[in-house]
C-alpha cells in the first residue's frame, strides 16, 4: 500500500470521494486509490472515473461501491438485474460490464494470480460458453431468508438478505417456482435444483420438500442418478464442455490406472472407465458421504471402478498403481499434503480442473517444483456476471 506522506485524513465510511478506477483484482473489485490508501471498489471499471462511496475500513485497505460514474468506460452496459446496484445483491459482480469484456477481465486476473503469486508467465484464453448472454445458465441456488420470510440473496460482505422475485442468472425453472410467493419461516436456506432432464428439486435443511429425490443428468452418452445435495456443475453446459476438454486431455490408454480425486458422484469417472477398459482401473475419491453413496449405485456394475469415501490425502497414499490423476477440487484447492502425495505416485499427466486461480497457482508451482510442466491451460467462463472463473490445465512430467 502506498504511503501518506502529507498524513492527509484517512478514509470513513460513508466517506464519497472521486477516483481512478485501476486493474480489475482477484474477487471481483477493481482497485482505485485516495490519499495513498487502496479501496477496492464494486461495480465500477477499468479505466473510469467515479464517485465512490466507503462501504468498510480494515487496517490495509477500505472497500466501496461506485455509486456515480463521471467517465463511463467503452466496456459499461445497463446491469440487466434490477437487484445488481450498489447496496443491493452481491450474487453478482460484472453485471454491468460487456459480457465479451467479461471474459478478458477473468483472463487478466488469472494471468495475474500465475505472475505475482506464482512467478509464472502465463497465456490463455477464457472461452465463453453459451447462453452467450451470460443469463439463465445456472441449475443450483441456495435462497437465503430474509427477516420478512422472504427468499433472497445476501448483499456484498453482508448478512443482510436482499430479497428479490427472480434471478436472471438462474435457469428458467427456478424462476418459475413458487418459492417467491411464499413466506418462509426459519433461515434455513431453500435448495433448488434443476436437472438436465428437466426435473426440479426443492429442499430445505437437508429434507426435501417438492419433487423427485433423485435427479437424472444426462451428459453426452452418460446419465448420472445423483441426489440434489451431491455436489454437479452449476453451469448448464458445464458438464459437457468439462469432460469432452479432460478427455482429450488425459489421453487415456487402455489397461491405464487413474485416479479421480475430488470425484464427487463421478463425472468424469464414467468416461474414464470406458476409456481404460476392464483392464485398466479408476479410483474415485470423494469425501461428500452423500456423493459417494451416489457413485457406488451408479458404478455398481462396473467392475474397473473402484469408490474410495474419505479425504484425499487419507485415501491416495494406499493406492500403489497411478498412470494419470485428474483432480476437481473445491475453491481451496488441493494443498501441501495432497500435491506431496500425487507427486510421490509419479503419474505421467496430471489435469486440473481449478475454479479459484489463486489456489491452483499454489498448487502448480507445488508441482513445477516436483518435476512437472504446465503444457496447457485455458479457463472457461462457467460463472458468467459473476468474479468466478474455471480453468483446465494439464502437467505432465518432465
Amino acid at each position: 500500500m502506498e504511503s501518506n506522506p502529507q498524513n492527509l485524513p484517512q478514509l470513513a465510511v460513508g466517506d464519497r470521494v472521486t477516483v481512478e478506477i485501476g486493474a480489475v483484482a482477484h474477487g471481483g473489485h477493481f482497485v482505485a486509490r485516495h490519499n495513498g490508501q487502496v479501496i477496492f471498489v464494486r461495480h465500477a471499471i477499468t479505466g473510469e472515473s467515479a464517485v465512490v462511496e466507503i462501504t468498510s475500513i480494515s487496517s490495509k485497505l477500505a472497500r466501496g461501491d461506485a455509486i456515480e460514474i463521471l467517465r463511463p468506460s467503452k466496456d459499461r452496459v445497463v446491469a440487466p438485474c434490477k437487484y445488481a446496484v450498489p447496496g443491493g445483491c452481491g450474487g453478482c459482480d460484472f453485471q454491468h460490464v460487456a459480457i465479451s469484456a467479461q471474459t478478458e477481465l477473468k483472463r487478466s486476473v488469472i494471468r495475474e494470480q500465475f505472475s505475482r503469486l506464482g512467478k509464472m508467465e502465463i497465456d490463455l484464453d477464457v472461452h465463453a460458453v453459451e447462453p452467450k448472454d451470460g443469463l439463465h445458465w445456472r441449475t443450483r441456488m441456495d435462497f437465503a431468508i430474509s427477516k420478512n420470510g422472504k427468499p433472497g440473496l445476501f448483499s456484498s460482505r453482508s448478512n443482510e438478505v436482499t430479497e428479490i422475485d427472480k434471478c436472471l442468472i438462474a435457469v428458467e425453472a427456478i424462476n418459475e417456482s413458487e418459492i417467491f410467493a411464499k413466506n418462509w419461516k426459519g433461515d434455513d436456506r431453500l435448495e433448488l435444483s434443476v436437472s438436465s432432464t428437466g426435473e426440479r428439486n426443492l429442499s430445505r435443511g437437508g429434507r426435501s420438500l417438492a419433487g423427485p429425490t433423485q435427479l437424472h443428468e444426462k451428459v453426452g452418452e452418460y446419465t448420472y442418478e445423483i441426489s440434489p445435495s451431491s455436489f454437479w456443475q452449476a453451469h448448464r453446459n458445464a458438464p459437457n464442455t468439462l469432460v469432452t476438454l479432460a478427455m482429450d486431455l488425459l489421453a487415456l490408454r487402455a489397461g491405464d490406472h487413474v485416479c479421480d480425486l475430488y470425484g464427487g458422484v463421478g463425472l468424469f469417472t464414467a468416461p474414464m472407465a470406458d476409456d481404460v477398459g476392464d483392464i485398466g482401473k479408476v479410483h474415485l475419491i470423494e469425501s461428500s458421504h452423500r456423493a459417494t453413496q451416489d457413485a457406488l449405485k451408479i458404478f455398481e456394475k462396473v467392475k474397473q471402478v473402484q469408490v474410495h469415501s474419505g479425504r484425499v490425502e487419507q485415501k491416495l497414499p494406499a493406492i500403489k498403481k497411478v498412470d494419470v490423476i485428474l483432480l476437481d477440487p473445491p475453491r481451496t484447492g488441493a494443498g501441501e499434503l495432497v500435491v506431496r502425495e500425487m507427486l510421490a505416485k509419479a503419474p505421467r499427466t496430471i489435469v486440473y480442473i481449478s475454479c479459484d486461480p489463486a489456489s491452483l497457482v499454489r498448487d502448480a508451482k507445488q508441482l513445477e517444483a516436483g518435476g512437472y510442466h504446465l503444457d496447457h491451460i485455458v479457463g472457461f467462463d462457467l460463472f458468467p456476471m459473476t468474479q468466478h472463473v474455471e480453468c483446465v490445465a494439464r502437467f505432465t512430467r518432465g
